[in-house]
């Protein structure tokens, strides 16, 4: 991928753009390619190509043995690689179908799997009690799919607060991954109310489960009324945060900041321009931060989240 920041063409495909050799064993133009995918400003909930497509659902034991939601769209033919989707707060995995769409008639397989306390996943909405839980839950779910899809080259992507769960993980677990996608990832504090953060503060220590409503603007998602639309209408969105979620995403994003040196994969960023839940700034100040070569950023203006 080459290393440098660079913003889209009014076309909007990125200057930076196709033919990039990620880790000297494959290349992704296909990713590049759906950078403005890869943001729920550009998201959409198309038709699944069914021709192109197997789709399966199951689950998996993550921490502590939870039993976790996952599901799967593999193309026909051979396979060339797999993406690996970690999605961000109050979704769930079932929101990637753009990206899907646009991957799968390429030959990638797309895995994405439903946190704890999201989607269909049990669990209190948006609660954990430590960051592990998160962390552990992504290490469970990749031996998964590497199991599933042996000796294929894997590449995990993350949007938002998954962008940070992602680069979190593979600071200290880059093992079995050519490389790392962040989307909008959460580097930052989040764009909601200070009263509420300060609150978070409080309750976390003498009351961790204590659910606090975050009170999402959907409106700052994206600019296009079709995807807020369909985000509001989403019976398994939610925008609920426990004191202690709220808490450990704060140490956990000072943590992640703090250590981008030790990033050793090839790495890609997008980010809206126009995001104001997740401050653009910050995911700038983490790539300045990263030292290893193989490494770009692409701003979208007028992006949101």
């Amino acid at each position: 991928m080459g290393s440098g920041e660079s913003h889209p063409r009014a076309g909007g495909e990125p200057e930076m753009y196709v033919k990039r050799k990620l880790n000297s064993r494959l290349y992704l133009p296909a990713i590049l390619r759906i950078g403005n995918e890869l943001t729920n400003d550009y998201i959409s909930l198309n038709l699944i190509l069914e021709k192109t497509m197997k789709h399966s659902e199951s689950t998996f034991s993550g921490y502590e043995n939870l039993s976790l939601f996952y599901q799967s769209w593999l193309p026909e033919g051979e396979t060339k690689a797999v993406v690996a989707i970690v999605h961000g707060f109050g979704e769930h995995s079932g929101r990637y179908m753009n990206v899907v769409n646009k991957l799968l008639p390429l030959g990638f397989a797309v895995y994405g799997f439903d946190h704890r306390g999201h989607g269909k996943s049990p669990g209190q909405r948006g609660h954990i009690l430590q960051w592990k839980e998160f962390t552990e839950d992504v290490h469970r779910f990749l031996d998964v799919v590497q199991e599933e899809q042996k000796n294929t080259p894997l590449f995990l992507m993350g949007h938002s607060l998954g962008g940070l769960i992602v680069l979190n993980y593979v600071i200290a677990n880059p093992q079995g991954l050519e490389g790392v996608v962040a989307s909008g990832p959460l580097l930052s504090q989040p764009g909601i109310s200070p009263l509420l953060l300060m609150l978070s503060k409080i309750m976390s220590k003498i009351w961790p489960g204590f659910s606090i409503d975050t009170k999402l603007d959907v409106n700052t998602i994206s600019r296009d009324p079709e995807v807020t639309k369909a985000y509001e209408q989403d019976p398994l969105v939610h925008s609920m945060a426990s004191a202690r979620f709220g808490t450990e995403i704060t140490a956990a994003t000072e943590w992640t900041q703090a250590h981008a040196d030790k990033i050793n994969l090839p790495l890609l960023i997008v980010h809206g321009e126009a995001d104001v839940l997740v401050d653009p700034q910050g995911s700038a100040v983490f790539f300045e931060n990263v030292t290893f070569a193989d490494k770009q950023r692409i701003v979208y203006p007028d992006g949101r989240h």
